[in-house]
Formats: structure tokens, sequence, C-alpha cells
């Protein structure tokens, strides 16, 4: 059996719930994250923990064996022939989207009890309203992302795949490579663009093209590219409108509106509010868009010239996102500020994010005014790849490369 590389920060996340029958646990993820290796982990600590192998009941319904299971009924027909006793079963099922009408009978297998219940599958399907109504109060949510920066490191040693002694080095290693981990473990670049372009497909065809009516696939893709191409800006619907109609793209508000629903329900993109500080209150309007992985913006892009601005934002909201932190950028007056974090402990921190603040007094003070305007007595950062960190005004100067390789909090 392939030795499987354990995503701690996940299975501990997991773990409390590897008996609860009356939970069904949905791992969701963009496509090549990892879900899979995750559920199949999870399996495996099972075994480990003494439960006996005729009581793990594994689907893989991308298999070839299992590629006619297609209904309710011939699902629910397979999952009794592997019952062997009855003492509980762990049910594993892997693109569970597969089987139409499954919500009904994972939902029957949770209600007569003897099942501990692990689902993934592709989110387009696993987030719709179908298991949403279905399944309301019954099901626990377990976001898997690609590797974090602790994360790559980890995965590389596990791997036996060369770490470069200089962090500066590795790091910029991991923003060209992204942290899909199937990538990561290929040594070839032109290699590592192709798979990632593949999956760029195979989400357009299997999650999107098939659950969204998109009549103009022109108009489609570029707002696709224009949000990679741009993310961590400042957008609204209404300027991206404006702008594609202004390159010729005939498209309406409405349109686009769907079109970023739908790279954000296959996890391409995730949707970033503002907060407005004084008011206490959320702004419509723009918002900022971060990339599920930054090898879809640099395999899509043949200079490997690195914009640090919002590359450093990206990795920062993944590696937050990955701590189940609740995120949203700060709006102070006229300033801004990069990010607004909340912990699973409700606590609140804030930060400024820029690759250097040394260089000069200007930059400085653009990242530290923001945070002298919070008038709280809340953990206030500015997050840069410095090694010479300063102090002022409490605010704690942090080297990210090493923060986050350590896997520290905010």
């Amino acid at each position: 059996m392939k030795m499987l590389f354990k995503r701690e920060k996940y299975l501990k996340k997991i773990r409390p719930f590897y008996d609860a029958e009356d939970i069904i646990k949905v791992i969701t993820g963009i496509r090549r994250c990892g879900k899979s290796s995750l559920m199949q982990t999870v399996a495996e600590e099972l075994l480990d923990r003494g439960v006996h192998p005729d009581n793990i009941i594994y689907l893989d319904l991308d298999s070839r064996k299992y590629r006619k299971i297609k209904n309710a009924d011939q699902l629910e027909t397979l999952i009794e022939s592997k019952i062997k006793n009855d003492a509980c079963n762990y049910l594993f099922i892997d693109e569970v989207q597969n089987v139409t009408g499954f919500e009904e009978v994972v939902n029957a297998f949770r209600t007569d009890g003897g099942f501990s219940i692990f689902i993934t599958g592709s989110n387009s399907y696993l987030l719709s309203g179908e298991l949403i109504t279905k399944l309301t109060g019954r099901y626990l949510e377990f976001e898997l992302f690609t590797l974090s920066y602790d994360e790559y490191l980890q995965f590389k040693q596990f791997y036996q795949k060369t770490v470069n002694p200089n962090p500066a080095v590795e790091f910029n290693r991991y923003i060209l490579d992204g942290g899909f981990p199937r990538a990561v473990a290929i040594d070839d670049d032109r290699a590592k663009q192709a798979y990632v372009t593949g999956i760029i497909q195979e989400i357009f065809e299997k999650d999107i093209r098939r659950r969204v009516k998109i009549k103009d696939t022109a108009a489609f893709d570029a707002v696709r590219d224009y949000l990679i191409n741009n993310f961590g800006a400042t957008t609204s619907i209404k300027s991206l409108t404006e702008a594609l109609v202004k390159n010729g793209i005939k498209i309406t508000r409405a349109t686009v509106s769907k079109y970023v629903q739908a790279l954000m329900d296959a996890k391409i993109l995730y949707e970033c509010n503002r907060f407005d500080m004084k008011s206490k209150k959320s702004l419509a309007g723009a918002k900022k868009y971060y990339l599920a992985d930054l090898s879809l913006y640099f395999s899509r892009n043949t200079g490997n010239r690195i914009n640090y601005g919002p590359v450093l934002e990206n990795i920062v909201y993944l590696y937050a996102r990955s701590l189940d932190y609740a995120i949203s950028v700060g709006r102070i007056g006229k300033l801004e500020c990069d990010f607004i974090f909340r912990s699973p402990a409700g606590d609140y921190s804030y930060m400024q994010v820029a690759y250097t603040i040394l260089l000069s007094r200007e930059t400085e003070e653009r990242e530290y005014r923001p945070l002298e305007e919070i008038r709280d007595n809340y953990t206030k950062y500015v997050g840069t790849t410095d090694y010479v960190l300063q102090k002022r005004n409490g605010i704690r100067h942090i080297n990210l490369i090493d923060h986050m390789a350590t896997c520290q909090v905010f």
C-alpha cells in the first residue's frame, strides 16, 4: 500500500467525529487538492486503531468497477452487499455526486444507525441546494485546501524531494509550483504546468459546464481569465462587466454574477468581503477574489515574474483559511487593512502584508498607519519577508516565511 502524507491540520479536525453516526462528514475542496487521500488516511487510522477491515466500506465511484452505479437504488444495493456483520460500519464514498439522488441513500443509512459516514465529491454538487435541503443539521463540512507552505515543506520531506536550505528561495519555489499535491511531486516544470492546466479544464468540463448553462463559452473564459489574472484586486461585478464590455465582450451584469458564482462553487476562487471598521458593517459592491492555488495563475502565464503584493496576500489568505479563520478586508476611513482575522475561538487580529517595509519610509508608513488607526487591543501584525524586524507602537512585525513554515497562528 502506498504511504500517504498525513495532513494533520485537517485530520485533527475530523478525528472527534470518527465514530459519530449522527453526523455525515463531508470533505470539500477544489479538485485534486487531496480529498481522496485524506479520506484514505482516515480509513488507515481506523484500521490502526483496531477497526476490523470488514467494517470499513470504501467505495470510489470514479473507479472502473463502480462506473455503472448511477442511481440511488444501485448505490443502496452496493452498500448493502458490502455489509459483513452488525458491528458499526465506517462508510466512505468518494465522488458521491456520480450517483443521482445520493442524498437520500446517505441520509437513510445515517438515520438507521450503525454507520459512520464520510463522503467527498465535486463541490458544485456537494454544496448544491439538494444537499443543504435534505441534510441540514446532519452533516459537517471539512474544507480542504491545497498544501499550505508548512504542508508543502513537510510534503517534500515526506516524499524525499529536495528542499532548498535558503528559505527565501524555497518560498519562491512554492509560489511558482503551487500546492496541488500531485504537482509538487512532479519534477519537470513543463509537466507541472500541463498538470495544472488539465485541472482547470477538468473543473470546467465536470463541475461547471454540466451544471451551469453557459451559452457563450468565450464570455465565460473572459470572466475566468480576468479574475485569475487580477486576483487580490478590489473588484465589483459592475466594474468587471464594464471592463469586459469595453473589450468587446457582450455580457450582462447578471451573467457575470452567475459565472463568478460558478467559479466560487467549483472552488477556483474565494471571495473576501470588505468590512467598514467604523460602522461595523460589511461593504456592498467591491470585493477581493483570491485563487484556490497560485499555480492557477502561473500555469497560464509564460513569465515567472512575481508580483509579491497580491501573491503574498493570496498565500496568507489560504493559510489562514486552512486554520479555520474567518477573513475580511478592513476599511478605516480612507485607509485599508489587508486582513481582519477571526479565529475559531472568536479572537480577532489584524494584518498588513507587504514584501518589505525596509526600503523606504513611505512604505513603512503605508503599512503601519491603518493598524495604528484601529482603536482596540487585539493583536496587530505587519507581515513581510524581511529578516530584520521592527517594533512600533505594539504592532508585531513578523517574517511570513518563518511564521507559516512553523504553522503559527495569527
